[in-house]
């Protein structure tokens, strides 16, 4: 029987209802042949990984068994990091702060305390971690949790400063509770639970001396001095003349401990002299000679005490610093033997743990590693080498180095990208790291089938480029281009003033375009400015930098461009440019720099003219090998206005230009030649006859792609407003378009801005006999799509000598709302990619080169029209609605009307089971998918609603079902929209729990056990049970149930992986009895063999004896 789908009926009825019916019918009957093999069960929308540093974290627990780092955040979220690639993302329902975590050691399960006062218990043996069980606490405030290795009570502190057991084997409350507050009597004092420290011997048993537990801002401990079936006494030590304990951490043999106080002390307490400390420490504080207190220090705010076998123990603390070092950076302290080292950090610590060899508590600790976890970094010190230097981090942590303000995704790249990459940013790689492997180095990779290579590009703040290796669901840095080289930095506020418009973040990226196969950059800064790159293995130092000065201005009276057929003679390199005071050029070359670095002009007004937002370097400038600079294009002051931001940038190799446009016109720059061929305002590119020229009737608000960050606002300080930095995100996270009253902005507001740009070989006439040549396509903000014809030179000498002819073919369509993307199919509708020049290394030999060349081949050109038949579909999508027509007669072939309510922020024509889509994000959430050429909907999700513009500047779609956008300032959040992926997903992602065998406890020794005489110890499980403790009161907290208690977890893993856990825990368990049952087997044996040397040595004293003479 045939297996019904209602996804097919619903896609049926909504291509029958949906404005997306065809507009002319004979059109529509015409290309009914073209094969359409994508449908909906081919699209499934989820998350797939989390890549970057955990935003604004809050606690940390490392698992020193299975080696896996947990952090948890503010928000809610958590996030478990193992060896390189190795990264997993969890969150809570709920969103509250997590507050604490620990790690049931190499049990694969994790507890978190939130501070919306429940716990949680999540299983991490499985790829996607989920929870287990809950416990909402309804009248108590957590404060803090403590879980003994190896023991299944959970000790959880209040703010009332009780201590209530919870059983994590069933996540159940026990009903004994330790009331510390009615045991004391001291209820004015703040009794909350703020540090809780257990040091045993065994995890069933309860032993004398080795609870303790410090009340939160107070100078308070307890300890029980004796433990018995019923209870247990306590004694209280008030710490007389001491400061608040904020932390506290035991000796390995439980006879002492420290505490960390808020004065900047370290005390020393010994459990059998608790009278007084056995020590006081400040250890930054002055010591002043005549015996007085050293002077108070800040408060140290966690102290960890670990010792070694071999020498003297590690004190690492953090804070403590004395008051007279105002502004230093919060540090770190590695206090050994005689020597005290304190380490800076760059940001405020969070929290740190120190990594011993053990995991149990009453052994020698022996440390290798401190964890310290930042506000915007993680850090791991090596303690095992002389200066403690830090190791190298195998993640992604540093996304977020500086802002990222744009960003692009690219699937299935060349396969020699990657390697050439790595190759140039391996050499960029900071000296002075740690040479020891990573020791966060628990868990496996994913078994991905995914094997073609995918590359991410960032876009920062402070104009730096940062190239990814996103395959196989991992990202790792390849590359960073620094693009604020170019420039000079401003040196004091006068010179500032004089050059720089902008306040902040003047080198910030506003958008990039790059071609995978030629390897060439484009890159559009905030400071209207554009740099094109090239690719070199090799060092070069140049002289003169290019510069190309363009003046664009909205004012077409006084706009002063190459003639629009494109017989204009272009600028030369080589002779200098003109005064500006004899002509007012469009463009000016200048291969040569001024001593200011710029070329600036002031009118008799004092207005700036000719001046440029930035000056370009004028020394020489080095650069390794990696992209290096071919051209830089600086948009200039016209008339006391300043440059307009860029708002869309394209580049194409294989014909040697660059097209920008923005509010006032777009220009296109031959990088070849150094020249500026096109320069034009957007009503220009309107043919003077055409019937359906636009003039704005209205003023409105003209809607910028995704890519323009910045609103055209005029006034008072508009030179600043155009110009500041797109990272707006803490200022302003609500998605809204700022709109003013004065009469100046609502002029501009109603410009039409040039927003994409699609380099193609297309028909430029309505012609049936024409054949396809080099042309763009031009979208506007209005939505108006506009063909430019390109004439190139034959010939690669030719290329270099004659200029590239240029003519507007007038306006293909028009569209509601500003043009987001456009392409081509072919007539069987496969895309047809733009030409390109396959990469060649710029500074290689001429032998090299012509090698090089040798083996180009260009792409096919598109078929000719024949017969009067159209042989290609122009892809047309807006903001509002999407538009295929068929070239070269630009009739309308199909028509879909993608939103009404909202607006489609990010749309991109993409690759997808062989076959392609537009993909489309809208502001109000949505994600959609429209099949080609018929624009048939296949996928429409509800996914994330728009809160701020950090994810509409970084949303990206990427072929063969990837897209991925900024999620937080901090972290990058890919998804795919690929069923295939979604099935395979489970294989791909990495696995956090592997089974591992728990060390060996250590071996007290015959002899200590027999006449040590010890700590006498009670069985846990006869104090907490139920038996003896009874139920807990329902009123207290909620029992959440999940899927299965500890039990069931345990077998929750499947497969190879599961039989294998399984029986390493059934042969832990047979150690465990075999351990025992060999301790008594020496202890019997010992026991024998001094029975039988007794008995030897009495056979030989009486063996020669008679009776008598005994």
């Amino acid at each position: 029987m045939k297996k019904f789908n209602i996804r097919k009926v619903l896609d049926g009825l909504t291509a029958v209802s949906s404005s997306s019916s065809a507009a002319q019918t004979g059109a529509a009957k015409e290309n009914d042949a073209v094969p359409e093999s994508l449908q909906s069960e081919h699209f499934q929308l989820c998350k797939t990984v989390r890549h970057g540093f955990p935003h604004r974290p809050s606690s940390m627990a490392f698992d020193p068994v299975q080696k896996i780092l947990a952090v948890g955040t503010l928000n809610g979220a958590l996030r478990l990091f193992g060896r390189a690639g190795v990264e997993c993302y969890c969150q809570h329902d709920s969103g509250a702060a997590v507050i604490q975590l620990q790690f049931l050691i190499n049990e694969g399960a994790l507890v978190s305390a939130l501070a919306d006062d429940s716990i949680h218990l999540w299983n991490l043996r499985q790829k996607i971690p989920a929870i287990l069980h809950s416990l909402k606490f309804n009248r108590e405030r957590i404060t803090y949790c403590h879980l003994p290795f190896q023991s299944k009570w959970l000790y959880i502190g209040t703010e009332r400063g009780n201590i209530h057991i919870v059983n994590v084997e069933s996540f159940t409350l026990s009903g004994y509770v330790i009331m510390w507050n009615k045991a004391i009597e001291l209820s004015s004092l703040d009794l909350s639970v703020a540090w809780w420290c257990c040091g045993t011997s065994s995890p069933k048993k309860l032993t004398i001396a080795t609870i303790m537990m410090s009340f939160g801002h107070n100078r308070s401990l307890s300890i029980p001095a004796r433990s018995y079936r019923g209870g247990s006494h306590l004694c209280y030590l008030l710490f007389g003349g001491f400061q608040a304990i904020h932390s506290v951490a035991w000796h390995h043999e439980g006879k002492q401990f420290v505490c960390s106080h808020s004065d900047g002390t370290l005390t020393t307490w010994n459990i059998r002299t608790p009278a007084k400390p056995a020590q006081i420490i400040t250890p930054h504080g002055k010591q002043p000679k005549d015996g007085k207190k050293p002077e108070p220090c800040k408060p140290i705010l966690k102290v960890e005490y670990k010792t070694t076998r071999a020498g003297d123990p590690f004190m690492v603390l953090s804070g403590g610093l004395s008051y007279d070092t105002v502004g230093r950076r919060a540090c770190l302290t590695v206090m050994h033997g005689k020597s005290t080292t304190v380490l800076e950090m760059d940001f405020p610590i969070v929290d740190f743990l120190t990594l011993c060899e053990t995991p149990y508590p009453n052994d020698f600790q022996e440390p290798y590693a401190v964890v310290v976890l930042l506000e915007r970094d993680l850090v791991v010190i090596d303690l095992g080498q002389i200066g403690y230097p830090i190791f190298e981090t195998p993640y992604p942590l540093s996304i977020h180095e500086s802002p990222v303000t744009c960003c692009e995704y690219f699937a299935d790249c060349p396969g020699e990208l990657i390697p050439a990459l790595y190759s140039v940013g391996s050499r960029q790689k900071r000296q002075g790291y740690s040479k020891k492997d990573w020791p966060i180095s628990g868990g496996n990779w994913g078994q991905g089938t995914q094997s073609y290579p995918e590359i991410v590009i960032t876009g920062h703040a402070d104009g730096s480029i940062k190239f990814w290796d996103a395959s196989a669901l991992m990202l790792q840095v390849l590359y960073k281009l620094k693009t604020a080289k170019v420039f000079e930095r401003a040196r004091g506020k006068e010179e500032k003033a004089n050059t720089d418009i902008v306040d902040e973040d003047p080198f910030a990226i506003q958008t990039l375009c790059w071609c995978p196969e030629s390897r060439m950059l484009c890159v559009a800064g905030v400071s209207a400015h554009v740099i094109v790159y090239r690719f070199s293995k090799q060092e070069v130092t140049t002289a003169d930098v290019q510069l190309l000065e363009v003046r664009m201005q909205s004012d077409l009276s006084n706009v002063d461009s190459p003639d629009a057929a494109g017989d204009q003679t272009p600028t030369q390199p080589s002779p200098p440019p003109p005064s500006p005071q004899e002509s007012e050029p469009s463009a000016t070359i200048s291969t040569q720099a001024s001593a200011s670095g710029i070329i600036s002009n002031s009118l008799a007004d004092g207005l700036r003219d000719n001046m440029p937002c930035l000056q370009v370097r004028i020394s020489p400038l080095k650069q390794s090998p990696g992209y290096q600079v071919e051209l830089v294009v600086q948009l200039v002051w016209v008339s006391g206005e300043p440059p307009q931001q860029i708002t869309s940038l394209a580049i194409n190799s294989s014909y040697g230009l660059v097209v920008f446009g923005n509010s006032n016109g777009l220009a296109v720059v031959d990088y070849l030649q150094k020249t500026l061929l096109l320069n034009l305002g957007t009503s220009e590119l309107y043919s003077p006859s055409e019937p359906n020229q636009r003039q704005p009737c209205s003023p409105r608000k003209a809607r910028y792609p995704s890519g323009a960050q910045c609103d055209s606002n005029d006034g008072p300080n508009a030179a600043e407003e155009r110009c500041k930095s797109p990272n707006s995100d803490s200022k302003d996270n609500s998605f809204s378009r700022s709109r003013s009253s004065s009469v100046a902005s609502i002029d501009r507001e109603s410009r039409e801005a040039i927003c994409a740009f699609c380099f193609c070989e297309t028909f430029p006439r309505k012609l049936a006999d024409a054949s396809p040549s080099p042309c763009l396509l031009v979208g506007t903000t209005h939505g108006s799509v506009m063909l430019v014809a390109l004439s190139l030179p034959s010939g690669d000498q030719q290329r270099l000598l004659q200029p590239v002819g240029i003519s507007s073919s007038g306006t293909v369509a028009r569209l509601k709302g500003g043009i987001l993307t456009t392409a081509l199919l072919d007539a069987a509708g496969a895309l047809l990619p733009a030409s390109y020049q396959p990469w060649y290394d710029p500074n290689a030999s001429d032998e090299e080169k012509e090698k090089e060349k040798s083996r180009w081949r260009r792409p096919a050109s598109p078929p000719s029209s024949q017969d009067g038949h159209d042989s290609q579909f122009a892809i047309l999508c807006s903001e509002k609605q999407a538009k295929v027509l068929a070239m070269p007669s630009q009739t309308r072939v199909y028509k879909h009307n993608i939103t009404e309510s909202s607006f489609v922020l990010r749309a991109d024509v993409v690759e997808m089971a062989g076959a392609n889509c537009i993909a489309c994000f809208c502001a109000n959430g949505h994600i959609m998918m429209l099949s080609l050429p018929s624009l048939r909907p296949l996928l429409d999700v509800n996914y994330l609603p728009l809160t701020d513009m950090r994810i509409a500047r970084t949303f990206c779609f990427s072929n063969l079902g990837q897209a991925l956008y900024l999620t937080s300032p901090t972290e990058v959040q890919r998804i795919t929209y690929s069923q295939e992926t979604c099935d395979n997903l489970q294989e791909m992602l990495s696995e956090l729990f592997t089974p591992v065998e728990t060390p060996e406890a250590p071996n007290r020794g015959f002899f200590k056990g027999l006449f040590g005489g010890g700590a006498q110890s009670l069985d846990r499980e006869d104090l907490f049970g139920e038996t003896a403790s009874g139920k807990a009161s329902r009123s207290l907290a909620q029992h959440i149930p999940g899927p299965g208690n500890m039990e069931g977890m345990k077998g929750a893993a499947s497969g190879v992986v599961g039989e294998l856990a399984r029986a390493r825990i059934a042969l832990d368990e047979r150690g465990q009895k075999l351990g025992e049952l060999e301790e008594r087997t020496a202890a019997m044996m010992a026991s024998a063999d001094s029975f039988s040397k007794h008995a030897h040595d009495m056979m030989l004293k009486y063996k020669d004896k008679k009776w008598y003479q005994l």
